[in-house]
């Protein structure tokens, strides 16, 4: 099998800018992502258009590379368990972090960040390194104030609302930084999701009874185990019994739900 092109640096005209490649979460947590983390297409049409006519993008916190169009011309991505789950032939991956991107300003025409600030150590000084190597901007985040009133996490893991608070950064607040041009875009999740990200599941909740599908969702995959197994013994106990078809059955007539994603879209 071919395996992905990395790099520990890019060259800029005869300049070659040097990286430090750094320990990441998901050496530990992504190793099963292109099996339970494939981008849905329904997803991946609204982020396209997002990018618009952007020739040159890069993707930063690419991880696998879930959508990332065919004009990417570079990823960064820290982890090498993510960068070795990329398909052959897909764009060259830098082991850089946001906050340190190494490319010159205005490289590209989009920079575009999937569902990643949440790992970011510093997400100001990433969104403005964003904001410096290119002209347009497309981050796939969370709004928790949504995200939290989830079923999953109000009924069964209300300790995810704690760990959540301070790792990630509103869709509000991205758009302030990102500058005046930016706009937010809801992103529904589609009935039959196949990007398993925390909601993806909201019509398939005996999903989560996978300890697969857990393993590919950060919330769930840090949670102490003991919290974990109190909280999927209540949802085993809830599917058995009816109660939860009794409380979130009307869902399931549903063709979409707003699971809390939206998509920030600025431009310089």
């Amino acid at each position: 099998m071919t395996r992905p092109h990395v790099t520990t640096g890019l060259r800029s005209g005869d300049r070659l800018v040097r990286v430090t490649c750094v320990d990441a979460t998901y050496d530990e947590i992504g190793r099963l992502y292109r099996r339970h983390r494939r981008p849905d297409p329904r997803l991946a049409t609204q982020v396209m258009a997002a990018l618009g006519d952007a020739r040159r993008v890069v993707n930063v916190g690419a991880g696998s590379g879930s959508y990332e169009p065919g004009t990417t011309v570079a990823a960064v991505e820290p982890s090498a368990v993510m960068v070795a789950q990329r398909p052959p032939g897909s764009a060259p991956v830098v082991r850089a972090v946001a906050e340190r991107l190494p490319f010159p300003d205005r490289a590209f025409d989009a920079a575009l960040a999937v569902l990643t600030l949440h790992h970011w150590a510093d997400k100001e000084a990433g969104l403005a390194e964003l904001r410096r190597v290119s002209r347009r901007q497309v981050v796939f985040c969370t709004d928790l104030a949504v995200s939290n009133a989830f079923w999953l996490v109000a009924d069964y893991f209300p300790e995810v609302v704690a760990i959540e608070e301070g790792r990630d950064a509103s869709p509000g607040l991205i758009a302030e930084r990102l500058g005046p041009h930016a706009r937010i875009e809801v992103l529904p999740v589609p009935r039959g999701c196949t990007d398993g990200f925390q909601n993806a599941y909201w019509d398939r909740p005996e999903a989560y009874l996978d300890p697969e599908v857990q393993a590919c969702m950060s919330t769930l995959a840090v949670l102490p185990p003991e919290v974990l197994a109190r909280g999927l013994g209540r949802l085993r106990a809830d599917l058995e019994s009816g109660a939860w078809h009794e409380r979130h059955g009307h869902l399931l007539d549903r063709t979409s739900i707003d699971g809390g994603y939206r998509l920030v879209v600025a431009e310089q």
